[in-house]
């Protein structure tokens, strides 16, 4: 199954959307070793600096031959400036998830990331507290509706209610 990854160039004024370049159809599998699409997308538009954190966010994530993905990127200087692309991760009739990745070039570690993953739950946020986050720690609530788990400080965990019988999850990390 082919993976789509759509190319969006951000100018001061608009945004256009590109075709994935592609000369030639490409028969290689995501299974196989390599860079993933994402990271072969990212690398042809001359996101060089950040290339090899675009393919380790992405795999550890779940990107593979379901998934769709879009990358937005600066008009110019786009090895020199921040991007960011979206993932959506479908799980099947259950659960699905979006995902927005930002990278940053010229951090003190090469490439600054981040991604924050969101999937709507058709349970209460308690009942997804226990089943998929157990034993990370509660943190008090940010207001009213949204309880935090703490994994670590730089990785956390939002619940947000959207119903009695439904939540909104949001994990969030700085990746280091």
């Amino acid at each position: 199954m082919p993976i789509s990854v759509l190319l969006c160039s951000a100018t001061a004024s608009s945004f256009a959307q590109d075709a994935p370049p592609s000369p030639q159809p490409s028969v290689r599998t995501e299974t196989e070793a390599g860079p993933n699409a994402i990271t072969r997308a990212a690398v042809q538009r001359g996101i060089l600096q950040c290339a090899s954190r675009v393919e380790q966010v992405s795999k550890f994530l779940g990107f593979g031959p379901k998934a769709g993905a879009l990358l937005l990127a600066p008009g110019n200087q786009i090895d020199q400036r921040m991007f960011s692309v979206q993932m959506e991760l479908p799980a099947g009739a259950s659960v699905n998830s979006f995902v927005d990745m930002s990278f940053a070039p010229n951090q003190a570690n090469g490439c600054g990331a981040s991604y924050q993953a969101i999937t709507f739950w058709n349970q209460s946020c308690d009942a997804i507290s226990k089943s998929q986050f157990g034993d990370i720690k509660k943190s008090p609530a940010m207001k009213q509706d949204v309880t935090v788990l703490e994994i670590s400080p730089a990785s956390k965990v939002f619940l947000m209610k959207v119903s009695p019988s439904a939540c909104l999850s949001i994990k969030k990390e700085i990746v280091s």
